[in-house]
């Protein structure tokens, strides 16, 4: 992910012009999925990162593939035209994301599991994360069968290990004292 703070500043200017429009959250709905296509197309991946490919033609196939975006984000495909930038285009998606959740205080827990959650086990992270934030809270669960039972949970910079795996760590690190 190159020029991420060229990204920034993309994503920065595209949020304002939404907001000012009322869009924000159109835009972001149309940044998943261009963030999430680019991802799972490689194809389209390296089409959007090919320096051989001229940027009316990126424009241009941009416009087909993400016809239904909103205009604000179809202005973002003229801009990376014009600055011949489409090579940032998945990094300004995901930081556009990362923005959007600041402005609507939503922020994004992971929850490592050695399963897929279950409702008891998403309602008892649910009220762990109380104790350590106040925003809204999206969940964002990730199987791990290392950990062997429970979970460990990660809201920005803060970690809660109640993993069995930790626990056992622990045990055996206490009895080689």
């Amino acid at each position: 992910m190159a020029s991420t703070r060229a990204a920034i500043r993309y994503a920065k200017a595209i949020l304002e012009i939404a907001q000012e429009k009322g869009t924000s959250q159109e835009v972001g709905t149309d940044m998943l999925l261009i963030a999430s296509t680019i991802q799972s197309n490689e194809e389209l991946s390296n089409f959007v990162e090919s320096p051989i490919i001229g940027a009316e033609n990126k424009e241009a196939a941009l416009l087909e593939v993400f016809a239904s975006s909103d205009a604000t984000t179809k202005s973002l495909f003229h801009l990376l035209a014009v600055n011949k930038r489409f090579g940032i285009l998945e990094t300004i998606a995901l930081e556009y994301k990362k923005l959007l959740d600041e402005v609507n205080n939503v922020e994004i827990a992971e929850v490592i599991t050695a399963f897929p959650l279950t409702y008891d086990l998403e309602a008892k992270v649910l009220a762990k994360v109380k104790e350590f934030t106040t925003k809204t809270v999206t969940l964002q669960n990730t199987v791990d069968e290392s950990i062997i039972g429970g979970f460990i949970l990660r809201i920005g910079d803060k970690q809660f290990n109640a993993s069995v795996a930790n626990s056992l760590h622990v045990l055996k690190r206490e009895l080689s004292n």
